[in-house]
This record gives C-alpha cells, sequence and structure tokens, in this order.
C-alpha cells in the first residue's frame, strides 16, 4: 500500500490520465468539443479513465513519469496520483505539480474544432476544472504549492490569469529535468516561485542528464530521443538540440513498461521515428532495424508518434524491411505526420529542409511518394495542414487542393489545423475562422471527405479482436456516420 505522507504529488487532468483503450490516436478526441455526442459516451469513448491501484494510476503521462523520476533521483518524496484520488494523499503535501498538453484549448486542433463548434475543448476544459477543483483550493489552504509544466505550458504566456489569480505559484516551460528539483525544493521550503520559469535550449539537460522513467507510461510510450534537425519555422521543436538516446536507455524503458507495468502495446516516440539515431534527414537503417527487432522481441503491438514524409520517400527499401518485422504481429501502424501544405512555393519559405534529402521545390511529389509507400506497407498515417500560414496566397491553398485530390487512393487521415504562431513564427498573428475565404473552405471539407472515405476501414483494421472492441468499433462506426452526415449538411448549407 502507498505511503499517504508524501511531499510532492504529481497528476494530470482526466483527459490525459487515460490510455485511450489502447490507441494513442483517439486521444485526439480530446481536442474536440461537446458534440452530438453525450459527454458521458463521448469520454468514454475517447478517454476512459486510467485503471488505478490505491488512488496511483497504473500509467501516467510520459512527460509526467519523466518528472517523476527526476525527482525521485533528487531524493524527494514524490507519488504520481490519479486526479480523482488527490484529497486521499493530501494532508502531508507541500507541492502538487500538474502536467498539461493544452491547458486553453489553443494548439492547433483544439483551436481549428472549437471554432467549428464555438465550444471550449474537452481538455481545456478538464484543466480548468482540475486547477480549480475544491481539492487543489483545500491545498492551497493547506500551504501547497501549485506548479505546472508540460508541453502546454506556453499558452500561459497569453492567459496569466490563472498565476496572477494565485491558483497556480509557477509555470515551467521547456525541458525541466535541469531545473526541477530546485523549483519543488524552493516549494517545500515556502520561498517564493518565478511565476513563469523557461528552460532555454542552451539549458536543456545533456543525454546523459535525463532520467529513465521508473513506473508505467500510457501506452508504453516510450522516448527516442529530443529535437529535431529539420528547422520548420512554425515549429517549437526545432528549437532543441537533437539527442537520440542509446539503444540501452530505450531497452531499460521498455523493460518498465512491459515487466512493471504488463504492457504490450508501445508507441516509440521522437519527431522523425524514421530518423532514429541519424544525426542529419537520412535514415540510418541498422540503428532503426536493431531498435524494432529489439523491441517487436518484446511486445506485441507498436505504434509511432510521428515520422517525415521525406524520410519515408528517401528510403522505401528500408520501410519493406520494417514493415516484415512489424506486421510479423499486427495488421498496421499509424504515425503522425505533417503535410503542411502542397505548395512547392510556401514550403521552400517556412519549411525549406522538411523535404531533405530532397529539394524543397519537390515537396508535393514528396507527399505522393511518402504517402504511396505508406499505403502499401499499412503504415497509417494522419496528416497535418496548416491553414493560414504566414504568406500563404490563393495558388498556395489551390495547390493543396490539387494534392488532397492526388492522394485520395492512398489510407490516411488528413486533418487541416489553423495556424497558430509557435516557433520562430511566435511573433505572427494567429489564424481563425473569420479570415477563412472560400478556398479555405472548399480545403476543410476536401479534407473531412477523404478522412471520412477512410473511417471505416481504418476502423475494421484498428478493432479487429474480439470482446468489447468489437462493440467499440461499432460505437465508433456510428460517430463517424453522424460526422459524414453534418459534413453533408455543412455542404448543402455552404453552396446555398
Amino acid at each position: 500500500m502507498a505511503n499517504n505522507c508524501v511531499d510532492v504529488l504529481l497528476t494530470a487532468d482526466r483527459t490525459l490520465m487515460s490510455n485511450y483503450h489502447g490507441n494513442e490516436f483517439l486521444g485526439f478526441g480530446t481536442c474536440a468539443p461537446s458534440n452530438f455526442i453525450p459527454d458521458v459516451l463521448y469520454s468514454y469513448l475517447f478517454f476512459p479513465p486510467i485503471g488505478t491501484s490505491n488512488g496511483l494510476p497504473n500509467a501516467a503521462p510520459y512527460g509526467l513519469r519523466k518528472i517523476e523520476a527526476q525527482l525521485l533521483k533528487e531524493g524527494f518524496n514524490v507519488l504520481t496520483v490519479s486526479p480523482q484520488h488527490l484529497r486521499k494523499y493530501l494532508k502531508t503535501a507541500k507541492v502538487i505539480g500538474i502536467h498539461t498538453m493544452d491547458p486553453f484549448g489553443f494548439g492547433p486542433a483544439s483551436t481549428t474544432l472549437a471554432s467549428v463548434f464555438h465550444k471550449e475543448p474537452f481538455l481545456a476544459r478538464h484543466f480548468h476544472a482540475l486547477v480549480t477543483s475544491p481539492v487543489i483550493r483545500e491545498a492551497k489552504r493547506n500551504g501547497a504549492k501549485i506548479i505546472v509544466g508540460g508541453p502546454g505550458a506556453w499558452q500561459f504566456r497569453y492567459r496569466p490569469q490563472l498565476v496572477e489569480r494565485k491558483a497556480i505559484d509557477c509555470v515551467v516551460e521547456g525541458e525541466a529535468e535541469n531545473v526541477i528539483g530546485k523549483l519543488f525544493k524552493a516549494a517545500i521550503n515556502g520561498e517564493q516561485l518565478p511565476p513563469h520559469c523557461e528552460v532555454s535550449a542552451k539549458d536543456a539537460p545533456r543525454l546523459e542528464d535525463i532520467p529513465d522513467i521508473v513506473q508505467p507510461s500510457v501506452n508504453g510510450l516510450i522516448e527516442l530521443g529530443r529535437g529535431c534537425c529539420r528547422g520548420c519555422e512554425f515549429c517549437n521543436v526545432t528549437l532543441r538540440p537533437l539527442r537520440w538516446y542509446p539503444l540501452d536507455k530505450i531497452v531499460r524503458e521498455l523493460t518498465v513498461n512491459v515487466e512493471v507495468g504488463k504492457q504490450r502495446v508501445i508507441c516509440l516516440h521522437a519527431e522523425d521515428v524514421m530518423l532514429y539515431g541519424s544525426p542529419n534527414t537520412v535514415p540510418n537503417d541498422e540503428k532503426l532495424l536493431k531498435l524494432h527487432e529489439v523491441v517487436m522481441n518484446k511486445v506485441q503491438t507498436i505504434s509511432w508518434s510521428h515520422c517525415s514524409l521525406a524520410a519515408v520517400a528517401s528510403k522505401p527499401k528500408l520501410v519493406s524491411k520494417l514493415s516484415e518485422i512489424i506486421l510479423q504481429k499486427q495488421a498496421w501502424w499509424g504515425a503522425e505526420i505533417g503535410i503542411e501544405t502542397g505548395s512547392a512555393e510556401l514550403a521552400k519559405k517556412i519549411m525549406p529542409a522538411k523535404a531533405l534529402p530532397f529539394k524543397p521545390e519537390e515537396w508535393p511529389m514528396v507527399v505522393r511518394q511518402g504517402l504511396g509507400i505508406m499505403h502499401d506497407h499499412k503504415l497509417i498515417p494522419a496528416g497535418t495542414l496548416i491553414v493560414g500560414l504566414p504568406e500563404e496566397t490563393e495558388d498556395d491553398i489551390i495547390k493543396t487542393i490539387e494534392l488532397i485530390d492526388d492522394v485520395k487512393d492512398c489510407r490516411s487521415l488528413i486533418v487541416p489545423l489553423f495556424f497558430v504562431p509557435l516557433g520562430r513564427l511566435k511573433n505572427k498573428d494567429w489564424f481563425t475562422q473569420t479570415e477563412m475565404n472560400e478556398l479555405h473552405k472548399q480545403l476543410m471539407f476536401k479534407c473531412a471527405e477523404h478522412s471520412l472515405r477512410w473511417v471505416d476501414n481504418l476502423l475494421d483494421m484498428s478493432f479487429m479482436d474480439k470482446g468489447y472492441r468489437v462493440a467499440l468499433k461499432e460505437f465508433y462506426k456510428v460517430f463517424a456516420g453522424l460526422a459524414k452526415r453534418q459534413l453533408r449538411q455543412a455542404e448543402i448549407t455552404e453552396l446555398h
């Protein structure tokens, strides 16, 4: 039984403390607001609560597990707790650390969906409910400090009110391993905390300073490395140095998930899994194949968090070899990809290295070839487009619409997302629904039609096993059918 007398509690809101029915990509459902499905049913379909033991989650978000590992390494008395069970451990807690992904719904997917439904996304609603909950207010009355961090920490620059009202004492932005211990120690000692602590790229931890997780992560997510060498103007990750973990470090975290967490599903996480172990934009065949041989020897199913179309297109034989290893145990695997635009001219302006080792003016060809290779090898992409990029012209939008037509026979989901000012474009203006022209609307409908065309096939491939997952598949198909009907009605309204 866990010790209830702890100094530090770590948690996350309800949308992040979920295993998404074992499919990491269902987590994107948290970016949507309330819709035509009742909230209770929707939350079960897309973010059911994680299993717990004595209030401790069987798995937790990977970033939270990294903070937990760092604090344990520095000697803190710390527990990661489900948000529904915080009160049980509250009595002695001096600090509560909260992990957040998208606290105000400012992420690209959330802003796009919120503009369609004109409501607050689930993830923003649940984050706000947690930080203003009676249990957090009680902790504050008892003198506990609230520290928030995670990928969504940047959003507090636009909404500092929760910090100003002292509902939150400190927001940590960036890779926190080198600073988190000092901040938590100061909080325990009752010292003043900085309202916003931003860790710069030069202060990012070295490879040897990043601890291994000691408890299981949601869906067995394992980090392969940090940073990205592509340098896209609109991305925060490219501002960080590229570091790849050695295989033995990855295996140690794999062991935690498999042996401690009893997980047989693993998600390999990097900004581009295809580039694991490579110092540049050319995949390293030997390291990538060895990684997958080792991982697939221990698990039943894997997925990738992200990969690049350029890396896929540059090494079709490598993708074929990887598929031979992976598809021995599963019917398909998935990854998020960035298409961003179908315009070679716009690609040259804002992401010239995204096409490497090809030329930026070859970007549309790279997308077509990459998606074709993925289709042939049952690597299923969830692709994103950016709507409203700075310097975007009508011709750029037309080229993107034409590209979507070109890849209509490639099994994929393609999601258009409004431009959010991040990375080197953080000083640019946000793109909003009011700025959409007729071409933008055509592009949005074209993407929706493409995705809904493939959704039944993807559901059949995703839920092939027996039991409750078969029933789940039928629920998702009903949801997709309703979405198709809504889309047709929206198109008719637009035409009239």
